[in-house]
């Protein structure tokens, strides 16, 4: 890689840095075929573009864009193409790099094709990063086919990467390494003879705890247990402690799968509920800490905003679901700030059950066969002989009544008298034109003269 430019061009220098002994562990446990890959079988099923270039199969120049978190083998997988396929591997930047290195590398990669009849890998890391006239420059060596493009991104490219280098590409979504993938990450790095070859032992307990801070990235994993092992020397045991001073802070005791798990996240469910901002983020930090998903997390505040919160603030939903969006683009670390602005706002928000209580009422209704028919009204009037059936007939269209309320029965007959939204006099609920009041006003007329709720209305 220069200095000047940020550009790596290399045959297959990356198996040369793995075969050094003094190399970080993450990069001499990096897979060297496909085997070796951990995870990602939706995305490495047989008969997959991406399966096919990593058997070398004959997919063309086709070029890829894997969109993932970080640690999801990105880099690996770009790097196993490069060599199964025989071509060049060359990376760029998206940092350092400008439109003039992305020529040059698109220029060499030409000659070498022209001349040598070999191919080019080029891997753009972090391509969210380019520039819309960086990500142009790209455009006719992927329509020629001078290389093969292999894009990494976290962010959703259908946001990052500009339409006509998207359509142009094989856009492959990388999951987060699942816990069992990560232990099976480490185990191997433990007992290989490219990692530590069963020179020191691990506690149980410490594995763990290696495979929950990882949070679904091999490379933070390998990271720790690097550190670790070099902190006991060959011979020696790694456990709990020497894990949590290499990584510099203490293990979380927490199950993912046990009672702590269910104690911890009802704690944060129950302290966003009582509008303690502080415990709601001691609970999420003790979630996040202990390598839960944050997904999980973004999940149960988006049903929480409208379990406890509903119409006394609907924008709590708004800001969960867009904590969930934002989290599957980010990923972690950052996701940890954009739950801590969901979490707090929900925290603060007036609270109110009203609209769960009402849902749940219904259904039990429904259930229970209170439903009779749809009132004639009320059916469906666009279509031919409609009208002789008596559909629509009396329908009064709200827009047209001062107000835009029109006073009409809407539920079937046997439940005239049912009530289940019962809005509360909390936050925006009770201000919101003061809809207690109308909806009182509107059952009231509703049930003593049902007659006088209908009228004709010649359009519909």
């Amino acid at each position: 890689m220069t200095a000047e430019t940020g550009l790596s061009v290399t045959l297959f220098d990356d198996r040369e840095q793995s075969d050094r002994h003094d190399a970080p562990l993450a990069v001499r446990m990096r897979p060297r075929s496909v085997g070796e890959v951990v995870g990602q079988h939706a995305a490495l099923a047989e008969g997959s573009p991406l399966r096919s270039l990593l058997t070398g199969g004959d997919r063309g120049a086709v070029s890829v864009v894997l969109w993932g978190p970080p640690g999801t083998g990105k880099t690996t997988l770009a790097t196993l193409v490069s060599r199964e396929s025989g071509r060049v591997f060359t990376e760029l930047s998206a940092v350092t790099a400008g439109v003039k290195d992305v020529r040059v590398v698109i220029e060499e990669a030409r000659d070498r094709l022209r001349l040598q009849q070999q191919g080019t890998v080029l891997f753009v890391d972090e391509v969210h990063r380019f520039s819309k006239s960086q990500q142009d420059a790209l455009l006719p060596a992927v329509e020629n086919g001078w290389v093969t493009l292999i894009a990494a991104t976290t962010e959703n490219p259908s946001f990052s990467v500009i339409a006509p280098l998207l359509s142009r590409s094989i856009v492959v979504t990388l999951q987060p390494l699942t816990d069992a993938d990560i232990e099976s990450v480490l185990r191997r790095a433990i007992e290989n003879d490219r990692g530590l070859s069963g020179s020191v032992t691990v506690t149980d307990e410490a594995l763990d705890f290696l495979v929950r801070i990882s949070a679904g990235d091999a490379r933070r994993g390998l990271t720790a247990l690097d550190a670790a092992s070099a902190g006991v020397g060959t011979g020696g045991v790694v456990g709990l402690p020497t894990v949590e001073s290499a990584v510099q802070h203490a293990a979380v005791r927490y199950d993912k799968d046990g009672d702590q798990h269910y104690d911890v996240v009802s704690a944060f469910i129950k302290s966003v509920r009582g509008s303690d901002p502080d415990a709601a983020l001691h609970y999420l930090a003790r979630m996040l800490e202990a390598g839960e998903d944050p997904r999980f997390v973004a999940r149960r505040l988006m049903i929480l905003a409208s379990e406890d919160i509903g119409m006394a603030d609907s924008s709590v939903l708004q800001t969960a679901t867009a904590a969930a969006q934002a989290i599957a683009m980010v990923g972690m670390p950052e996701a940890r700030i954009i739950l801590a602005h969901a979490t707090v706002h929900a925290a603060l928000a007036p609270k109110s059950n009203a609209v769960y209580r009402g849902i749940d009422a219904a259904i039990a209704d429904v259930r229970a066969g209170r439903i009779g028919t749809v009132p004639m009204h009320l059916r469906d009037a666009h279509y031919p002989g409609a009208a002789s059936l008596g559909h629509g007939h009396s329908y009064v269209y709200p827009h047209d009544v001062p107000g835009g309320v029109a006073q009409a029965d809407y539920l079937p007959d046997p439940l005239r008298d049912a009530r289940y939204y019962f809005p509360t006099e909390h936050g925006t609920e009770a201000r919101w034109g003061d809809i207690a009041r109308r909806l009182a006003e509107r059952r009231l007329g509703r049930n003593e003269n049902p007659d006088s709720q209908v009228g004709e209305n010649p359009e519909a």
